[in-house]
């Protein structure tokens, strides 16, 4: 009798797939969208030192609770991370594809953290009139805010996107529109040699956040059948 009920137990353990991606996602989404939103003014590493204190001095309130809300979103954006990585090891993906995918999703996490630490720092500094410091403030976010969380979101959606493509968890064109994302986050990088460059950088920000979501749905929570076709062929995804 122990070992017909130990049975169902196990069987349950085995079945587990974890909490839906779909959650985390819209909670990251939700939450960056509105701080975008209210920092869409925040100046450029090209503005100047005067212009860069005036806004925050003018806009404490704002940047404050842009901040908050980006600190508070760098958390679903790992919890995502810790999912799908379970999620696709579930699924049998035994290449590194998975670990990619959470290793980059914390390194994007933490530094859309630190962003919306220095913008609240910022925040607070712009009543003390010191621009050199605001302005210290403010390059230190856009290589956070900026490169430093979509180069690493686009390494995440490339660990989820080709084991996707290869083992045919969702549509090929679907994994393949997330590779593309993926590149173009990951030339996210050149914009810290030249702002003129950091056009990558909302492709890669909003267009990977829509197909991170469109993921969150797709991703299924059991191997596919079709899948075998695939091992026949000795695929292994990456």
């Amino acid at each position: 009798m122990t070992t017909t009920s130990a049975a169902p137990a196990a069987a349950a353990r085995r079945q587990q797939s974890g909490p839906p991606l779909l959650l985390p996602a819209v909670a990251f989404a939700a939450l960056m969208v509105v701080s975008i939103v209210l920092s869409r003014q925040t100046p450029l590493p090209t503005d100047s030192a005067a212009d860069t204190l005036a806004y925050y001095r003018d806009h404490e309130t704002a940047a404050r609770v842009a901040g908050t809300l980006q600190f508070g979103a760098s958390l679903p954006l790992a919890v995502w991370a810790a999912i799908a990585y379970q999620r696709l090891r579930k699924l049998g993906v035994t290449a590194p594809g998975p670990g990619i995918a959470l290793v980059a999703g914390v390194l994007s996490a933490v530094s859309m953290a630190t962003c919306g630490l220095t913008v609240w720092a910022a925040s607070r500094a712009g009543g003390l009139g010191d621009a050199p410091l605001v302005r210290s403030l403010t390059d230190i976010l856009f290589a956070f805010g900026g490169p430093g969380h979509v180069v690493p979101f686009g390494v995440m959606l490339a660990g989820v996107a080709v084991p996707m493509l290869l083992l045919g968890f969702g549509p090929k064109g679907f994994a393949w529109t997330g590779l593309v994302l993926a590149g173009i986050g990951v030339l996210g990088t050149l914009a810290l040699l030249s702002t003129s460059l950091g056009f990558f950088l909302p492709i890669g920000r909003f267009g990977g956040l829509i197909w991170l979501i469109a993921a969150s749905v797709i991703l299924p929570r059991q191997r596919p059948r079709r899948t075998a076709a695939y091992e026949a062929d000795g695929v292994e995804a990456v």
